[in-house]
C-alpha cells in the first residue's frame, strides 16, 4: 500500500490531509507528539484530534515523533522507505509571540525539523511529493508598506495598485521585519525550494493566509478565527491587538487547503511556490469578524482594544490565489468567512 506520512497528523491540516489521502486509499503514518500542548497549554492539545483518526481510519498509524530527532526521522523512512509516495509537512511552531519566548525551540522545530524531513525524504524516498504549509509571514511586515486607505470597518489597499486582487508571489521576502517565527518559516521555506531546485525533488511550499476551520484548536497566541468564535459563543473575553481593530485577513478552510494539495499531488512540479489563502474571496477585517461571529451566534463578544500591535502583524493581508488556480484550474473554493464561521460556531455549540 502507497504510503501518505503526515507531520503534525492531529493539527488542523494535518488531520484534514490525513482524512483526505486515507480517503484515497493511502495507508497514513502520522507524525504529531502534541507540541501544541506544550505551546500553548492544555487547551489546545491535539491529543483528541489523534485519538479521532485512530478510531476513525482503518489504516492510519500513529508515530509519536519529534521531528527535531534527526535519527528517529531518518529511521521511520528507512523503514517505510519507497512506500511513501508524499510527504505532508503541517509540524510546526506557529505564533510570532511563542517565538519570542523561547527562539531555539521555535527554529530548531521550523528550520532543522523540515531538513530533518527533507533530507529522510531525499535519502529514502525521493521520488516522494513534499508538500510543505509555509505562511504568509516569510514575506515580514513588507505588506505594512502598501498604500492603504483607512474605511469605516477596515484597512483597504488602493484601489488602482497592482496587489489590489492580493498579494502575489513576486513581493519581496528580504529587507524586512518578519518576526522571530517569521525568520524560522523563511529558512524553512528556502530550504524546501532548495530540494526541489537542488535535487530535482517534487517540492511546494503553500505560503498560507489564516488557515481555520471547526477542527482548528484556537488559542490567543494562534488561531483567531476559530478562537474569536470561541470566546464569542462561550462568553470568553477576547482582545484584539492594534491597527483599530481594522486589520485585514484572509481566511481559508482547512477543507479548501487539503484539496489544494491533493490537487498538487496529483500533477506535482519541481521547487514551486504558491500564496494560498482565501483570498478577495473570504477575507475581512477583525470589526468585520467580529460582528459576523456575533450575528452567527446570536450573542455580543466581551472585547477590549490593547493599543499595541504584534511585532510583523500585518496590518492587510489578502491572497493572490491566481497562480495557483492557474496551474491548477480544478481547484475551487467550497468555504467563505460566513461559512467557516457557521462549521466553528457548530463545533463549539456540540462541545
Amino acid at each position: 500500500m502507497s504510503v501518505a506520512l503526515v507531520t503534525g497528523s492531529s493539527g488542523l491540516i494535518g488531520s484534514e490531509a490525513s482524512r483526505r489521502f486515507h480517503a484515497e486509499g493511502f495507508g497514513v503514518v502520522g507524525v504529531d507528539n502534541d507540541m501544541r500542548a506544550r505551546f500553548f497549554g492544555q487547551e489546545a492539545s491535539t491529543a483528541p484530534t489523534r485519538a479521532r483518526l485512530e478510531r476513525s481510519l482503518a489504516n492510519y498509524r500513529h508515530e509519536d515523533l519529534d521531528i527535531r530527532d534527526l535519527d528517529g526521522v531518518d529511521a521511520l523512512f528507512a523503514r517505510m522507505g519507497k512506500a511513501v509516495q508524499v510527504v505532508v509537512h503541517t509540524a510546526a511552531q506557529p505564533s510570532h509571540d511563542w517565538a519570542a519566548s523561547e527562539p531555539y525551540t521555535d527554529f530548531t522545530v521550523n528550520a532543522n525539523g523540515t531538513l530533518n524531513l527533507l533530507e529522510a525524504t531525499r535519502r529514502h524516498c525521493p521520488e516522494a511529493v513534499f508538500l510543505f504549509t509555509s505562511t504568509n509571514k516569510v514575506y515580514g511586515d513588507t505588506p505594512n508598506r502598501l498604500p492603504l486607505v483607512e474605511q469605516a470597518t477596515r484597512w483597504e489597499i488602493d484601489a488602482g495598485h497592482a496587489y489590489a486582487p492580493g498579494i502575489d508571489e513576486t513581493m519581496s521576502i528580504d529587507q524586512t521585519k518578519h518576526s522571530l517565527f517569521g525568520a524560522s518559516k523563511v529558512a524553512a521555506d528556502v530550504l524546501v525550494q532548495e530540494y526541489g531546485r537542488y535535487f530535482g525533488m517534487k517540492t511546494v511550499c503553500f505560503r498560507g493566509g489564516c488557515l481555520t476551520g471547526p477542527g482548528h484548536a484556537g488559542t490567543e497566541l494562534h488561531g483567531f478565527l476559530a478562537y474569536l468564535m470561541k470566546c464569542t459563543a462561550t462568553g470568553r473575553p477576547y482582545r484584539v491587538f492594534g491597527y483599530q481593530g481594522k486589520q485585514v485577513r484572509d481566511n481559508i478552510h482547512s477543507h479548501d487547503f487539503v484539496e489544494a494539495l491533493w490537487q498538487f499531488f496529483r500533477a506535482p512540479r519541481v521547487g514551486e511556490v504558491y500564496n494560498l489563502g482565501g483570498s478577495r474571496h473570504s477575507h475581512g477585517s477583525m470589526l468585520e469578524s467580529i460582528a459576523l461571529c456575533e450575528e452567527i451566534a446570536g450573542r455580543r463578544l466581551d472585547w477590549t482594544y490593547v493599543e499595541d500591535n504584534r511585532i510583523g502583524d500585518h496590518v492587510w493581508w489578502v491572497s493572490d490565489v491566481r497562480k495557483f488556480q492557474s496551474h491548477f484550474p480544478a481547484w475551487r473554493y467550497r468555504y467563505d468567512t460566513r461559512g467557516i464561521l457557521q462549521e466553528i460556531h457548530q463545533a463549539v455549540a456540540s462541545g
